[in-house]
């Protein structure tokens, strides 16, 4: 309803300025936090219907963990998630020598690829040098992971369960590789604790 058009049917006719004043429509700049507001609303309702990359709910995983039963510099870290993949490494310490060190991966599709999911997420592992072995994740969790290959000798699962930090209790991973070797069924255990980087790879004092 517009109200310039109203005032024609009043029997006393308003005063020129009045009628100029009402029949003018608001300036364009008066409009335009409005138009703003509902450009805002629109863009967060598109942020919040984004779907979550599958790696997200990897984010515990991420820094330095010191092997609770390893000599000091034996480690594992994890780089944060970036271009849909997660880069990580491990290293045992024994007697001042490197005994044993791996490289990993974790990688998943973009988030918008229809595909995108815990299924499609995988765990690459390169132990010591050695040619890479593919697990694809079974499960994922704000709070544990776990990756299978069932074609591989051993291990044939890989597991980690994070336990948040309580007081000054810090942080924990329990990672540990499962399966069934020479017919038997086999659990190895790497409990480890989260440490802040440069403590994690300092060296032992003589």
């Amino acid at each position: 309803m517009h109200i310039a058009a109203n005032l024609g049917h009043c029997r006393r006719p308003a005063s020129p300025a009045a009628g100029a004043s009402l029949g003018r429509r608001a300036p364009a700049g008066r409009r335009r936090p409005l138009r703003a507001v509902a450009l805002v609303a629109w863009a967060a309702g598109l942020a919040a219907a984004a779907p979550a990359a599958p790696l997200d709910e990897l984010r515990w995983l991420a820094g330095c963990w010191q092997q609770d039963d390893g000599h000091r510099g034996s480690v594992e870290v994890w780089l944060p998630a970036a271009g849909n993949s997660m880069l990580g490494m491990s290293r045992t310490v024994r007697g001042g020598r490197t005994v044993f060190f791996e490289f990993m991966q974790l990688r998943s599709p973009p988030a918008d690829n229809p595909g995108a999911g815990a299924a499609a997420v995988e765990f690459v592992a390169s132990p010591s040098g050695r040619a890479a072995t593919t697990f694809r994740a079974t499960a994922l969790s704000p709070t544990a992971a776990t990756f299978e290959n069932p074609a591989h000798d051993f291990p044939q699962r890989i597991v980690y369960e994070f336990v948040a930090a309580t007081g000054e209790q810090p942080a924990k991973l329990r990672a540990r590789i499962e399966g069934v070797q020479q017919g038997r069924p086999k659990t190895i255990h790497f409990p480890m604790t989260r440490a802040p980087c440069d403590a994690a790879f300092a060296e032992p004092k003589p």
